[in-house]
């Protein structure tokens, strides 16, 4: 860690954050800084003083409204603090969340209907020439068999699947090479490019490099995504929307308790910057 980086979480720590009077603990942000994930030591600091700072916020409120602890289960038995009841009751009674309408809801699917796609699906082919690249002679070794490989197959395509029942180093083998039907996320993203840059039937020209040592691809067949229909997302999308309205809501109502309140040692939106940031719903 720099100096620079030991000097800033330094003056954040120094920092008295506090929400009406009420400070909140260095340990107690030190230990919520785990649950940020952030560019820097000193952003995470930062992330977790304001996590906290809104937590009180929230608890302060529910206090001043007297409302009681009613805690909850989960189906899995966990159960919720006397604090995480009284912040949920708080929010459920004050924040309203309204249900979009199939017209926000068809709008929405108009704006984005690349997001509303099946997968798009590859049948292919394939030897592994397995290596390390921490091994340099082997890695080597395995990429010269595969261009050799790939030489022999521009003469004789129809050797591929015993080729691969020889030479390759993944299961498939056992099936010629034979992958089935894959989509993204299925594959190394060395192999899932390698496969979009192919025609049906085109076998790679070069060895396909991934962290698993150096492949011989063929394309079989290419499936292309369809466009999903309205109502198949639509219950997808009123969730989604649902959930961003009531995350803005909430954001808005904190940040109406933060203008009222004396709070130190970190900053929080106000109204106004959230109803600029936030917008309408698409």
């Amino acid at each position: 860690m720099s100096c620079s980086v030991r000097s800033t979480i330094a003056g954040a720590t120094r920092t008295r954050v506090s929400v009406n009077g009420a400070v909140i603990p260095h340990d107690l942000i030190a230990r919520e800084v785990q649950n940020h994930q952030a560019a820097t030591p000193a952003a995470a600091w930062s992330a977790a003083a304001r996590a906290l700072v809104v937590r009180e916020l929230l608890l302060q409120e529910a206090r001043r409204r007297g409302i009681a602890p009613e805690p909850e289960s989960d189906e899995e038995g966990r159960r919720e603090t006397d604090e995480e009841a009284m912040i949920r009751a708080l929010v459920d009674r004050e924040v309203a969340t309204p249900e979009p309408d199939e017209e926000t809801c068809r709008r929405y699917y108009g704006h984005n209907r690349r997001r509303f796609r099946s997968r798009d699906l590859f049948e292919a082919r394939h030897i592994l020439l397995a290596a390390r690249r921490d091994d340099a002679a082997a890695w080597e070794a395995a990429r010269l068999s595969a261009a050799t490989l790939i030489a022999e197959l521009a003469e004789k395509p129809h050797l591929l699947a015993e080729l691969a029942r020889r030479h390759s180093a993944c299961p498939s083998a056992q099936s010629g090479g034979n992958l089935g039907q894959i989509g993204p996320g299925d594959t190394t993203p060395p192999f899932e490019a390698a496969l979009a840059g192919l025609a049906p039937g085109e076998l790679s020209r070069e060895p396909v490099e991934t962290r698993y040592g150096f492949h011989v691809i063929r394309l079989e067949r290419r499936i292309e995504g369809r466009e999903l229909p309205f109502e198949i997302v639509h219950d997808r999308i009123a969730a989604y929307l649902t959930e961003r309205t009531r995350r803005l809501a909430v954001a808005q109502f904190v940040a109406r308790l933060a203008a009222v309140s004396e709070v130190s040692g970190v900053s929080l939106p106000t109204p106004s910057d959230l109803r600029v940031s936030g917008g309408p719903l698409q």
